[in-house]
């Protein structure tokens, strides 16, 4: 039986790696000046190389046929049985997703006493998904991380090094940390290429691209996708084999889309996404799909280069460019995000999709909310301060046309109203000229706490609290006193204790967006129980929106009243 590529050409030296020559190079340079640690952590995306370095490090240090440039040789019985991943006397490979309690730790602390098979050789234990490892689990293995037996070294490999940081965070201090980097569609490119070109098997550049992007970043998911396009017939791979194999979208079908959304028919959403809808289309891949295409479409309307682009595509975009304006590219683009998580999740995806080409195809039936004020405002207004200021006449402006507005592009936006006169309403005021007005900062109250939550975690990231932030995006606003404590709902110990520890990072990020904030509290709590409320809802902060506004401005609530509008960002 042949193997999978990914295996075949599985990198046998710290050279052959790609991307993550910052790793390999510095494990290199340890090997040679006698400075290998007792404990490594290797994080970042899947199939980036984590378990493929911890293996060549395994090979360097137990390799029978020692090289000046201390690389493995890969081809002595111990390279050979490492590389495989066979069974070896000296190293040992564990998946923590399926050994991942206190005894499997305990029996690994046991096992690490004793030592190498050979004089200079090194006892090596990979724990491959060592996010997965209980506290119980870390604590067991503590003792040997901070004084292991000699010639033993332990190499963590994980994805998600935060729950490390929850479940133990002492383990970090007890070992070499390396993060590998996302590899990037050109890399993959080159890489697939090679290793092709080894399989004596052309390759169209299109085709390459598309593997390349549908790796997204795992060089392992590349090596993959192409066997699975290989196994779907002979000869050279072609863009068109690529799609049949993946599944992917037409290229054309996306810009078909975009002909909708440009000329705003709207009613043709439904007949087009029901015919890719009959031929089986996932509409997660859609989704990315006509993000990736709105997102190219918005690079070259503003001049900027577009890679890992089809010539086909880059054309057809280009035709297009002065139909779209960037503004609406870029309300897109926003509204497509704030979509992707109810979508994943979503029992009927073709509906919210449908619903947000509709939406995108209506985007010039919107016009300006200061448009709207403009046209409401009356001709005589009185300006100046005191009693006796003078009377000031604005020049008249006219009502805004609703019937072909233009596409504003950094205005808020509210649907275009059905009526086509404004109503007469008193003449106001203008504001007077005055000096730049500084960022205002907002009352203390529960319902806008939870509506900016994610400015407050924000700001705590940007502080260079990170491990801080996270625990923060998964604590819940409880309660605002009218002494100005903020209360912290958390469901862990764990979460409580990261909390406490950025204490005066989460109050000074409180301070920069509100007034009256004291101190912060922090409540550890069962999920579910009421004491600890919901994050409010888009919807909700709309309508708390529009009914404040009414309550400040009368104008605006009769021009809500009257002209039927409805505030939708």
């Amino acid at each position: 039986m042949s193997l999978a590529l990914a295996r075949k050409y599985r990198p046998r030296r710290f050279a052959d790696v790609a991307v993550q020559s910052h790793v390999a190079t510095t494990l290199k340079n340890a090997i040679a000046n006698d400075r290998i640690a007792h404990a490594y952590l290797f994080c970042g995306p899947r199939g980036t190389g984590k378990t493929t370095l911890a293996r060549v490090l395994a090979m360097a240090l137990n390799c029978e046929n020692k090289r000046p440039d201390h690389e493995p040789c890969g081809e002595c019985e111990s390279c050979t049985r490492i590389w495989a991943g066979s069974t070896s006397l000296d190293v040992v490979e564990i998946d923590a997703a399926s050994n991942r309690g206190v005894d499997d730790a305990r029996d690994l602390r046991e096992r690490a006493m004793y030592g190498p098979s050979g004089e200079n050789h090194h006892k090596v234990y990979i724990i491959d998904e060592a996010h997965m490892l209980t506290r119980e689990a870390w604590n067991t293995l503590l003792k040997s991380l901070e004084e292991p037996p000699p010639h033993v070294v332990f190499v963590f490999a994980t994805t998600e090094p935060q729950k490390i940081a929850q479940a133990a965070a002492p383990v970090l201090s007890r070992v070499q940390r390396f993060d590998l980097k996302r590899i990037g569609p050109a890399d993959v490119r080159e890489r697939l290429s090679t290793v092709l070109t080894a399989e004596k098997v052309g390759i169209e550049p299109d085709a390459l691209g598309m593997l390349a992007r549908a790796a997204d970043g795992s060089m392992r998911d590349a090596l993959s996708l192409a066997d699975q396009v290989l196994s779907l017939g002979t000869g050279d791979i072609t863009a068109s084999r690529v799609r049949d194999a993946l599944g992917l979208v037409h290229e054309d079908e996306y810009v078909a889309l975009l002909d909708v959304i440009a000329e705003h028919r709207a009613g043709d959403v439904f007949a087009s996404v029901g015919r890719l809808a009959d031929f089986g289309i996932d509409f997660g891949l859609l989704l990315s799909g006509l993000a990736d295409t709105l997102r190219a479409q918005l690079a070259i309307v503003l001049g900027g280069a577009v890679p890992d682009l089809s010539d086909h595509l880059r054309e057809a975009l280009d035709v297009r460019k002065e139909r779209f304006a960037s503004g609406d590219l870029l309300r897109m683009l926003t509204m497509l995000v704030e979509i992707e998580p109810h979508f994943r999740r979503s029992g009927q995806q073709q509906l919210l999709f449908e619903t947000l080409l509709v939406r995108f195809a209506l985007l010039d039936r919107t016009i300006g909310l200061e448009e709207i004020l403009r046209g409401l405002d009356g001709p005589g207004t009185t300006g100046g301060s005191g009693g006796g200021g003078t009377r000031r006449e604005p020049p008249p402006v006219a009502a805004p046309r609703l019937s072909s507005p233009p596409m504003m592009s950094d205005a808020k936006r509210i649907s275009e109203p059905k009526a086509t006169a404004a109503p007469k309403v008193a003449a106001v005021a203008p504001v007077a000229d005055s000096a730049p007005v500084q960022k205002k900062k907002k009352t203390l109250d529960l319902n806008r706490l939870a509506e900016h939550w994610d400015d407050v975690v924000e700001h705590v990231r940007a502080s260079g609290r990170g491990m801080v932030a996270s625990a923060l995006n998964e604590a819940t606003p409880a309660a605002v006193s009218a002494a100005g404590v903020v209360s912290i709902g958390v469901t862990s110990d764990a979460l409580a204790d990261a909390l406490q520890s950025g204490n005066d990072s989460i109050v000074a990020a409180l301070r920069s967006i509100f007034e009256g904030v004291e101190k912060v509290a922090v409540k550890a709590m069962t999920e579910g129980t009421s004491a600890v409320r919901p994050r409010l809802t888009a919807e909700n902060v709309i309508a708390d929106r529009v009914a404040t506004l009414r309550k400040r401005d009368p104008m605006l609530n009769a021009a809500i009243d009257a002209l039927d509008l409805r505030l939708i960002e």
